[in-house]
């Protein structure tokens, strides 16, 4: 408990200094305010992927903020792939104030979330179909190659991919814009249940 005290109190003073409050914080690296507070309560911690993430916003090294992390019993683990950084944020708000019990991660490229990926276990995965020179099905293939009870929900503006979707045996199908409703209605229908959400 001791290194989780210490690295939240290092993320701490390091955000107060660059004059950011949690929130912009989490805005700029598209996560919930919570899972800032986390973090420097101590009672959660970054993962190395995330920790890089922590220090690239906090304008220092990797290095400096922890040398290893252990492993700890983490909530539920949701993520957000869109590759339009305005609309992503506005997704991060809604699924913020939807899941407040999750810890929620947002990410612009399929590489990024495959290496995210690796070394988390993703509950849910939203997924946009058409990411910039990417596909988000191909994307699902890989991240259900990794873990496949991955819940993947596609949230896309293009109903044309639906049944190319139902093939991958998705968890939902969510055509834009997202709402909480929208959201909450398929967290309630996922393929494989989450503890802590459903």
């Amino acid at each position: 408990m001791a290194a989780l005290d210490a690295l939240g109190q290092k993320i701490r003073s390091l955000r107060a200094a660059k004059g950011l409050s949690q929130q912009q914080m989490a805005d700029l690296m598209f996560v919930t305010r919570k899972t800032i507070s986390n973090w420097e309560a101590g009672t959660r911690m970054p993962d190395i992927a995330m920790l890089s993430r922590v220090a690239k916003v906090l304008g220092v090294r990797t290095f400096e903020l922890l040398d290893a992390i252990t492993g700890e019993d983490t909530p539920p683990c949701v993520i957000m792939v869109e590759d339009e950084p305005i609309i992503l944020k506005g997704f991060m708000h809604i699924l913020s104030d939807a899941l407040p019990d999750a810890q929620a991660f947002g990410f612009q490229t399929g590489s990024e979330t495959l290496a995210f990926a690796e070394s988390n276990r993703i509950d849910i995965a939203f997924l946009d179909v058409e990411l910039f020179g990417e596909s988000g099905l191909d994307l699902a293939k890989k991240l259900l190659a990794i873990n496949a009870r991955t819940n993947i929900i596609f949230l896309t503006g293009h109903s044309e991919y639906m049944a190319d979707a139902l093939k991958l045996y998705c968890s939902g199908y969510i055509l834009k814009p997202l709402t909480a409703e929208k959201l909450r209605n398929e967290i309630a229908h996922l393929r494989f249940p989450v503890r802590g959400l459903t």
